[in-house]
C-alpha cells in the first residue's frame, strides 16, 4: 500500500479551464489546450496521471541503480496512454544510458513494473466522489 502523502486540492475559478493545483507547498496549473476551451497554461489532467507514472518509474529506477551501485547517467521514461472502449494501455518506454549489461537491463524492466504508481493504476482503483456542504 502507498503511504498518504497529503491532500491536493484544485481550484477553478471563471478562467475557463485554468485549474490552480496545490500539494503542500508546491503549486502547479492545469488547463486544456485552446482547442478544447482552455488557454493552455498548463497540462491537461491526463497530462499529469502520466507524469506521475513516468517520474515515479524514474525516481524507482534511479533509486535501484544507485543502491545497486551501476554506472546509470541518465534514465529517460516516455509515458504515452491509449483508451480502448474496455480499458485504457499506458505505454512506457524507459531508455537507459550508461555501462549496464543485459542482465541489469532486465531486472531494470523488472524493477519498473514495480513503482508505487504503477502498483495502482494496473490494480482496480475505488473512487469515493461526494459534494460538501
Amino acid at each position: 500500500m502507498i503511504a498518504d502523502n497529503g491532500t491536493v486540492v484544485a481550484s477553478i475559478g471563471r478562467d475557463h479551464y485554468k485549474t490552480e493545483l496545490t500539494a503542500g507547498t508546491h503549486t502547479l496549473l492545469a488547463d486544456e489546450h485552446t482547442g478544447n476551451g482552455g488557454t493552455d497554461s498548463g497540462p491537461m489532467p491526463g497530462d499529469f496521471m502520466r507524469m506521475a507514472l513516468a517520474s515515479c518509474t524514474a525516481i524507482t529506477l534511479r533509486m535501484y541503480a544507485d543502491r545497486k551501485k551501476m554506472d546509470i547517467e541518465r534514465i529517460d521514461v516516455t509515458v504515452n496512454s491509449e483508451r480502448t472502449d474496455y480499458k485504457t494501455v499506458f505505454k512506457c518506454e524507459i531508455k537507459i544510458t550508461g555501462n549496464i549489461t543485459d542482465e541489469q537491463r532486465e531486472r531494470m524492466e523488472d524493477i519498473a513494473h514495480k513503482c508505487p504508481v504503477h502498483n495502482v493504476l494496473s490494480h482496480p482503483i475505488e473512487i469515493d466522489t461526494w459534494i460538501a456542504h
